[in-house]
């Protein structure tokens, strides 16, 4: 917090007469920095490679090559016949399926979260500020202001070295260290620290929009009309009305990897075939009707 050139040679170097261990800040981490990035870039591909693991390849397997839309007239058909048995046999046992996805959001949420907590850890409880206190100094008068990432990473700082003289004794040897890889660290965390903040907004969006299709079978509806105009609205309300939120899912999934004709087609078939048989067969419940 010195004035430079009169107080201080550089920000953050003073001399150690008169300093208590308590006003001493030791420099440790920046060595760290690149394996910590790796680390952390482990944790975030966790959730994905979790999701992949549970997918199985389900979606690939019910595309079968009905993404591109050109081949001929008996070979669409009898994938279409394909795709629609399956989803007519396995109607209502897609939600533990739906619910690991969900999971997987969730652990991203606390993922970001978490790593924000490490992050202030590693760099002594500066991190959860750092980019309201970089803000704060670009809006500072620049004669009255600190850098904070020159704080955090500093550039230059104060170094004692202990090594042997000519006749064996130790000498204290003063000096000072440039530490170029901060010049690149602090860009970099400033960046994490936004994209966080940012992460964790959007995340917590994307799981109150799960609740929501969760418990209001209206919104499926809804969203599933905004995102298939081709698909008309008494098909997918009987969809929605006879299926569980999990088979909803997957039907969104497949509509977002197959040609929006052919997804039509299926959509409207499934619809038809539950239009047509109200008493299909629910595991345990003897041909009850369950609503979504």
């Amino acid at each position: 917090m010195k004035k430079q050139g009169s107080e201080v040679p550089f920000p953050g170097v003073h001399n150690s007469q008169g300093r208590g261990p308590l006003t001493i800040k030791h420099t440790k981490y920046y060595q760290w920095v690149a394996f910590t990035l790796f680390f952390q870039a482990i944790l975030f591909y966790t959730p994905r490679w979790l999701w992949k693991s549970w997918e199985g390849g389900k979606i690939h397997a019910l595309i079968m090559d009905l993404d591109i839309g050109i081949c001929s007239e008996a070979e669409k058909k009898q994938k279409k016949k394909l795709l629609l048995d399956y989803l007519w046999e396995n109607l209502r046992y897609h939600n533990w399926w739906a619910y690991r996805y969900y999971v997987c959001e969730l652990l991203a949420l606390i993922n970001v979260i978490g790593q924000m907590f490490l992050m202030n850890r590693f760099f002594d409880g500066e991190f959860m500020t750092f980019g309201l206190d970089v803000i704060d100094y670009m809006e500072t008068d620049q004669e009255d202001r600190m850098d904070p990432m020159i704080y955090i990473f500093p550039r230059m700082t104060k170094c004692t070295f202990f090594k042997y003289g000519s006749s064996g004794e130790v000498e204290k040897h003063d000096a000072i260290c440039i530490l170029p890889l901060n010049v690149v660290n602090e860009k970099i965390y400033i960046f994490l620290w936004f994209w966080f903040i940012l992460l964790t907004f959007l995340t917590l969006l994307t799981l109150i929009y799960r609740v929501v299709i969760i418990f209001s079978p209206r919104m499926r509806v809804y969203l599933f009309r905004m995102r298939f105009r081709l698909v008309r609205r008494d098909a997918i309300e009987i969809i929605v009305r006879r299926s569980k939120m999990g088979d909803w899912f997957l039907l969104y999934l497949l509509g977002e990897n197959i040609d929006t004709v052919i997804f039509r087609d299926v959509v409207q078939d499934l619809a038809n075939r539950l239009g047509h048989n109200q008493h299909h067969r629910v595991p345990g419940l003897k041909g009850e009707i369950q609503d979504a």
